[in-house]
């Protein structure tokens, strides 16, 4: 069987299933956190990272910055459209991910719309993301069917490569995505964009038990997470928690040091001195 075909049980090779597995071990959730490449400026949003890290972070995501941003709700919109207008380049993320890399034990994925990765190439695209030590990527606007070119440039050179499953995905589309994807599946826990909500949507569960269902190995669920409370409640079925938006609002309105406060309260750790 192709790795392509299995290739959730690469907990081995895989950076993300190992940073994963190692809270698994500890019995908990892994904490997964969003930022924003070049945010508000390339060194400040290195700093921010490596805070997420240093307080708890299991895994960060680099989101990179797009103009058409289909997924991203209105505060993250803000802060990548600003990053755009000072003019950052796709190039400027593979340095962002080396800089954060070299300085955490944290996986480091990008987080992407494809056409960016399609522009450059996808063996370019992964090569490079490579060899700045990133862990794999997340595409949100990819599905399996269409990602035969990216699976095989992932494939060569060793990358993850998360696929998203929604509440509204069929039995068909979960297996589907659950094949292709490596290191982990992105549960979308509600339809919509992206933003801090008050509550987890029940569909959250359901959505994380028709990939465990189908064979996926680790689940994170993103999309709404915003409090302490949010991480333990997903944290009892799910694998890993993401959360972007309310790391973005702190970074937008405290720097480096408020993501380091709310990082410590979310993951429960005492925040870093």
């Amino acid at each position: 069987m192709s790795e392509a075909a299995r290739p959730q049980d690469q907990a081995t090779t895989s950076k993300t299933a190992g940073a994963i597995e190692a809270a698994r071990a500890q019995g908990r959730a892994a904490f997964v956190g969003y930022l924003p490449a070049g945010y508000p400026d390339k060194e400040t949003s290195i700093a921010a990272a490596i805070e997420l890290a240093r307080n708890g972070a299991d895994v960060i995501e680099i989101g990179v910055p797009y103009s058409d941003p289909v997924m991203d709700g209105p505060v993250i919109q803000q802060a990548t459209t600003e990053v755009l207008a000072r003019g950052f380049r796709l190039p400027e993320v593979f340095e962002i991910v080396e800089a954060v890399v070299k300085a955490t034990d944290a996986a480091v994925l990008v987080m992407t719309y494809y056409n960016l990765i399609d522009r450059m190439g996808a063996e370019e695209f992964a090569g490079r993301l490579a060899a700045a030590g990133g862990a794999g990527a997340i595409t949100p606007d990819l599905i399996p069917d269409e990602a035969r070119e990216w699976i095989e440039a992932t494939d060569r050179h060793g990358l993850d490569r998360v696929f998203l499953t929604a509440p509204t995905s069929s039995p068909e589309r979960v297996a589907k995505i659950v094949a292709a994807s490596r290191g982990f599946v992105y549960g979308v826990s509600v339809m919509g964009v992206t933003g801090a909500r008050d509550q987890v949507s029940d569909a959250a569960e359901r959505v994380v038990a028709a990939a465990k269902g189908v064979g996926a190995e680790r689940v994170c669920v993103g999309l709404g997470v915003s409090t302490r409370a949010h991480v333990q409640e997903i944290g009892r079925y799910a694998d890993g928690v993401i959360v972007g938006t309310a790391l973005v609002a702190a970074l937008r309105d405290g720097g480096p040091e408020a993501v380091a406060a709310l990082t410590a309260e979310l993951t429960g750790a005492r925040a870093a001195r």
